[in-house]
C-alpha cells in the first residue's frame, strides 16, 4: 500500500499557519507527499524545504486571480497537488495548513486504509472534527462547523477538489462513497495570535467576497476580537498532538470563556431535536456507505 500525502500553502508564516505541525502530524503515515507552495511574501518556501526533503516534493504554485470569489483559488491550489501525486500511490492524504492528526489516531487510520484498499465501493475515507476557538482549551460546538469531512481519497477515480477545498467530489458532480477512518481531525483555524488572526479577515475573506462586502463585515484594527464572534463553546478535556506541543507552549495571548454564557440559536435547537428523532439536517458532502 502506497500513500501519498498532499496539501498547498502560502504566507504560512504572515498568517500564523501550524503547516510545519500539520505535514508533520502524518508524514509517518506517507510513503512521499506533495506541497503546494504558492508565491508568498513570507519565508513559507524555506519553511516546507525544512520539513522532510527526502519525502517532500515541493511544486511551485500562482494562485489565479480569477479564482478569487467563492474560495475557489483553494480548490484550484488543492487540485494542482492533487495532480501531481505519483500514479503508483493507492492512497492520497490530504491535510490542510491549520489541521493536524492525534498520533493516537495513527493505527485506526492505517487499519482503515488496509481494511478499505481493495473495496471497489469505497472512494474516501471519513474524519470527525474538532474546531478549536480562540484558544486551544475551548472548542466550537454549534451548527456553523461542520461535523466530518473526507480527507483521505483514493487515487486515479476522477476525484477532485469541491468549492472551496472543504471537500472533495467525482467526475459528473457525484459525492464521494466513504466508510470511516475512525480517526479526528483537529482544526485550528481559528487559534492565531489576534494581531494574524485580525490580518486573515482583512485579506482572506476576500478569496470569497469583494471590498465592498469585507467594508461592510470585516471589523477594521490591530487585533481580532475572538469574544464577539462566539456562539456556543466547550472546554476541550483531551490532549493535543505531540507535534503541536511546542506551538501551544509559546502562545503570547489569553483568551478565556465561561461556557454558562453559551448562546444556543434556534437554528441550531431545531436541528438537534430533528437529529434526536433521526432526521438529520446537518450538511453532508459524501456518502457514508461502511463504518
Amino acid at each position: 500500500m502506497h500513500v501519498t500525502g498532499f496539501t498547498f500553502i502560502k504566507n504560512a508564516l504572515l498568517y500564523d499557519y501550524p503547516i510545519v505541525e500539520a505535514i508533520t502530524s502524518i508524514i509517518d503515515l506517507c510513503d512521499d507527499f506533495v506541497v503546494a507552495v504558492g508565491d508568498s511574501e513570507d519565508q513559507t518556501l524555506e519553511l516546507i524545504k525544512g520539513i522532510h526533503p527526502k519525502k517532500i516534493k515541493i511544486i511551485h504554485t500562482t494562485w489565479n486571480k480569477e479564482l478569487k470569489t467563492g474560495g475557489k483559488v483553494l480548490a484550484d491550489e488543492t487540485n494542482k497537488a492533487l495532480k501531481a501525486v505519483s500514479e503508483k500511490a493507492d492512497w492520497c492524504f490530504y491535510i490542510q495548513g491549520d489541521e493536524l492528526v492525534h498520533e493516537r489516531f495513527h493505527p485506526n487510520i492505517k487499519n482503515a486504509m488496509l481494511r478499505h484498499l481493495n473495496d471497489s465501493k469505497i472512494d474516501g475515507l471519513l474524519f470527525d472534527y474538532t474546531h478549536f476557538y480562540g484558544s486551544y482549551d475551548y472548542v466550537g460546538t454549534s451548527s456553523r462547523w461542520y461535523k466530518n469531512e473526507v480527507r483521505i481519497i483514493k487515487n486515479n477515480r476522477g476525484v477532485y477538489s469541491f468549492g472551496d477545498a472543504q471537500g472533495f467530489r467525482k467526475t459528473g458532480n457525484q459525492k464521494l462513497k466513504v466508510a470511516k477512518a475512525n480517526a479526528q481531525i483537529y482544526h485550528y483555524g481559528w487559534v492565531k495570535d489576534p494581531k494574524a488572526m485580525q490580518q486573515k479577515q482583512e485579506n482572506f475573506h476576500l478569496l470569497w467576497h469583494d471590498q465592498k462586502w469585507l467594508d461592510q463585515n470585516i471589523e477594521k484594527g490591530p487585533v481580532f476580537h475572538y469574544e464577539k464572534h462566539i456562539a456556543s463553546l466547550d472546554e476541550f478535556k483531551e490532549s493535543h498532538p505531540k507535534v503541536m506541543q511546542k506551538r501551544i507552549a509559546e502562545k503570547n495571548w489569553t483568551f478565556d470563556y465561561d461556557i454558562r454564557f453559551n448562546r444556543t440559536s434556534f437554528k441550531d435547537r431545531v436541528k438537534q431535536f430533528l437529529k434526536k428523532v433521526g432526521i438529520d439536517t446537518y450538511y453532508k458532502n459524501y456518502i457514508l456507505v461502511a463504518n
